[in-house]
């Protein structure tokens, strides 16, 4: 296949199918908000040690017999030498038996975490490779989408645990080898700093040269329906025989990530990071991962690369936000007990923060006013749009996980804001600074919960029968809309929160 061609396939399938294939990469994104629920768990389990225990008080009284107050946020080496004095205390009250269970529920929680990490990202891969190719031959991409999970993901586990046994492998080999030569280096210095740098050097290409190998095997799980072995051999195949499209590919995704790498260092100056994954998820990587399954899908003759977009792009996007905002309100309007359930939830939540941040009211001190000092509205607008919908997406389709996430996310974010309104020096100001954009925020941060329960319920349905794929993937498809809607109330919240709650209140208090 011509790149020319290639290039406009792409283009033409994401503005024609985008809402095929966002599910399957909002899900991918989603996958370190199912896995973190362990780690919630392993959390409170250790709270409630240390409180049964009756550390947590020690914790607390050794804080306040040692007069400690907690600095200003804006002083940086005066935080850091607080959080060490705190640290000390801490591990002056902790006994051995403490330290044992925390220890043994922190590396618990993280081997599950891992453990869930991989097998999610196996089952998200699965269904979004499964799209891609679906699309490319002009079908709808979520139902073979939704049946590409099922029927590949063990393909795709085998393929990562493959590639990470040959990236150990090439590790061991490397270390053991530059182990041996800075040995005999006989206490050399410049000779023993040459060899890390070329050990290191040399791991980078290995590592470099693994990832290309393995950079088409995911195309040909689906576009062939083989293993992972078959599929390893069928990409470096494509390798041989396609070398100038395999090089256009790796050309076009190093460029990608330089280009964004430069981008994000200029946003990190602003205070701007999370616009970054989240258009990495909706954008880049739907993108990249088209581009490399038309490229081996034309090699196999296994595509059908759609026609001409058709309708304009901005006819389009005032198409798609219109039709986002009228699945939100449908959405909201049928499923008012989901509402007031995700709701409760929420207050819930607010209530646990607020009786758990009691004891630490005259230890910690937050303070809205400097939290909003030296912001630049613009920056802090595009910042604080990219996080909130970033949360609502992720906590809308991690839900998936039979609402478990969804709920634990809700439930969090109303212990965070509890115990912030506990701490918060001037409440009043507070209550200034949020009533503005809450009004707006926090109802569409409730839908997103409320939808992610929904998807919950919905999995379920489909797992014991109920729900056919088409079902499945008509609601998969109503939540991509739904999440749009909500995503532009975020966006109003978040110029208000930027140009306005910082500000008009200071004439009056």
């Amino acid at each position: 296949m011509k790149l020319s061609r290639a290039v406009r396939a792409v283009g033409t399938t994401f503005r024609r199918r985008a809402v095929d294939l966002l599910p399957f990469y909002v899900l991918g994104a989603s996958v370190p908000a199912v896995a973190r629920v362990v780690v919630f768990l392993a959390a409170f389990v250790g709270y409630l040690w240390l409180q049964s225990t009756g550390r947590l008080e020690a914790f607390y009284d050794g804080i306040r017999e040692a007069g400690l107050e907690m600095p200003e946020f804006e002083s940086e080496e005066a935080m850091v030498e607080w959080m060490d004095a705190i640290g000390a205390i801490l591990a002056d009250t902790l006994t051995s038996t403490d330290a044992a269970v925390l220890g043994g529920l922190f590396v618990l929680a993280s081997f599950v975490f891992l453990v869930l990490f991989v097998l999610l990202s196996a089952l998200a891969s699965a269904g979004q490779l499964a799209a891609c190719i679906a699309c490319l031959r002009g079908e709808r991409g979520l139902v073979p989408g939704v049946a590409g999970v099922r029927n590949y993901w063990l393909s795709f586990l085998g393929l990562f645990v493959l590639e990470f046994l040959v990236w150990a492998l090439v590790t061991v080999g490397v270390a053991l080898i530059g182990g041996v030569l800075w040995l005999g280096a006989g206490g050399e210095s410049a000779l023993e700093v040459l060899i890390v740098v070329v050990g290191v050097l040399v791991w980078l290409l290995a590592v470099l040269v693994i990832r290309a190998l393995f950079t088409f095997a995911p195309a040909a799980i689906v576009v062939d329906e083989v293993g992972p072995i078959t599929a390893l051999r069928n990409g470096i195949g494509f390798l041989r025989r396609r070398p100038v499209e395999a090089v256009f590919y790796y050309v076009v995704s190093i460029g990608v990530a330089v280009g964004f790498t430069s981008v994000l260092s200029v946003l990190f100056i602003v205070d701007v990071v999370t616009i970054v994954p989240l258009v990495t998820a909706l954008v880049l990587t739907p993108v990249l991962d088209l581009l490399k399954t038309t490229l081996y899908g034309g090699y196999r003759d296994a595509i059908a690369p759609p026609g001409p977009a058709g309708r304009r792009l901005r006819t389009q996007l005032r198409s798609g936000v219109g039709r986002g905002v009228g699945e939100l309100a449908t959405f909201v309007r049928s499923t008012p007990l989901l509402h007031g359930f995700t709701v409760a939830i929420g207050l819930v939540g607010f209530w646990m923060g607020w009786v758990a941040a009691e004891p630490l009211a005259d230890i910690v001190e937050v303070s809205i006013r400097s939290r909003v000092q030296g912001l630049i509205p613009p920056a802090f607008a595009l910042e604080l749009f990219g996080n909130n919908w970033l949360v609502a997406l992720t906590t809308a389709f991690s839900g998936l996980a039979l609402a478990i996430p969804a709920v634990v996310a809700i439930w969090f974010n109303g212990v965070n804001i509890g115990m912030l309104s506990q701490l918060e020096a001037d409440p009043d100001v507070l209550l200034a600074f949020v009533v503005p954009h809450g009004i707006i925020e926090v109802p569409a941060i409730i839908v997103a919960g409320a939808l992610g329960i929904h998807l919950g319920l919905v999995w379920w349905r489909s797992v014991r029968g109920r729900l056919s794929r088409v079902e499945l993937a008509d609601e998969l498809e109503r939540a991509v809309w739904v999440l749009i809607g909500i995503g532009l109330l975020l966006a109003i919240a978040a110029v208000i929160e930027a140009f306005v709650s910082p500000y008009y209140w200071r004439p009056f208090l």
